[in-house]
């Protein structure tokens, strides 16, 4: 491992935990803001670290406007400090309400909100109106992935046009994750987000000559946001996430992203059932399992490691060095998905210069905090 992992005493890190290495951290959020030329362009996701105090380290740098996923993560960020929130997902159901109730109970943040669909928009504005307040709404669009969104096209502009026309909405302009976007090789990426910015940026100018407000197009996830960083636009806000922790799966999908691993799993090995098995408290109640079971960490002290078997609070290693191992040894594993790991831990240990220097809740792993 490299020395900036090292800890010089981890006997209160209680595994398997995150440990989060603060100077890595700051270096990530620093190449962030290069890579965005202007800190004033940039609205990073907080849902893959979810921590007021790691928000808190971004406004210190610059970072005023911040994105979330969920009401819990919105008021994360109104705690630390964040007065410009879009929540990037499309609001059904009680989430209507609640969004009433967020911009009651903090009326001098600027909350935006996404939407693809007439009838959610009919019910925020009519919720909306009869409360007095607005919301700001971008309409999200689909170049690809079809996950969420509008297709470029004429519906989207009768989208737009109905926000535009709504009472109690204010147009937002316009919401493009392009997560299909994940070609590894730089120029072939380059080429398919440019072929979905030239969409939106040709929907942005059909809106606005019909004279309708698109202030901002809010674009990319941390695989796509370099590229789209490229180009000269006032309206482009960027959106990346993962970078501030990194991890696995982003390492090897995109090698062009310069940022390293500040989030690490410390395990430790529990058993050694047989010569070349050796059993880690590193369960997928602790890691996220969303990727294939053989792949979902990586040991970087371990390169044979051959993950054979997990349950909720084991995982099984395969490796020729099976009997250099004994109880109580310890180790890092690096998550394949560092966003839905955080989740699973209510804190991580944060180390600084060596030395284990706090603990920091993950205030906003739960659905709710108080809306």
């Amino acid at each position: 491992m490299d020395a900036r992992y090292a800890i010089e005493d981890t006997s209160e890190i209680i595994t398997p935990g995150i440990v989060v290495f603060r100077e890595v951290l700051e270096a990530n959020i620093a190449k962030m803001i290069a890579i965005a030329g202007d800190v004033a362009r940039l609205r990073p996701h907080c849902k893959t670290h979810k921590m007021r105090e790691i928000v808190e380290l971004q406004l210190a740098s610059g970072v005023t406007k911040h994105k979330a996923a969920t009401f819990a993560e919105a008021e994360m960020l109104v705690s630390a400090g964040v007065r410009d929130v879009l929540l990037a997902y499309n609001l059904v159901g009680p989430n209507i309400a609640r969004a009433v109730k967020f911009r009651q109970k903090y009326p001098d943040v600027v909350l935006s909100v996404t939407a693809d669909h007439i009838g959610p928009i009919e019910a925020l504005s009519k919720a909306m109106a009869q409360a007095g307040t607005t919301v700001e709404v971008l309409l999200d669009l689909d170049t690809g992935q079809h996950r969420t969104g509008v297709a470029v096209g004429v519906a989207a502009v009768d989208l737009y046009k109905a926000i535009v026309e709504a009472d109690g909405l204010v147009p937002g302009g316009l919401h493009l994750y392009d997560g299909q976007n994940h070609q590894t090789d730089l120029n072939e990426r380059r080429l398919a987000v440019m072929s979905c910015w030239e969409q939106t940026a040709g929907l942005r100018d059909q809106l606005e000559a019909n004279g309708w407000s698109v202030p901002r197009i809010v674009a990319g996830g941390t695989g796509q946001f370099p590229v789209y960083a490229e180009v000269d636009d006032p309206a482009i806000e960027l959106s990346p996430g993962t970078c501030v922790f990194h991890d696995i799966g982003y390492g090897q999908m995109f090698p062009d992203l310069d940022f390293e691993a500040a989030a690490l799993l410390l395990t430790r090995v529990i058993s050694r059932p047989t010569s070349d098995r050796v059993t880690f408290d590193l369960g997928y109640k602790a890691v996220a399992s969303d990727p294939p079971a053989d792949r979902r960490v990586v040991f970087p002290d371990i390169p044979d490691a051959k993950l054979v078997l997990q349950n909720e609070e084991h995982l099984v290693v395969q490796t020729n060095s099976a009997d250099r191992f004994q109880p109580g040894d310890e180790q890092f594993a690096i998550p394949r998905h560092t966003c839905p790991t955080s989740a699973l831990h209510k804190q991580v240990f944060i180390v600084s210069e060596g030395k284990l220097a706090d603990r920091w809740d993950v205030a906003a792993r739960d659905r709710w905090l108080t809306i």
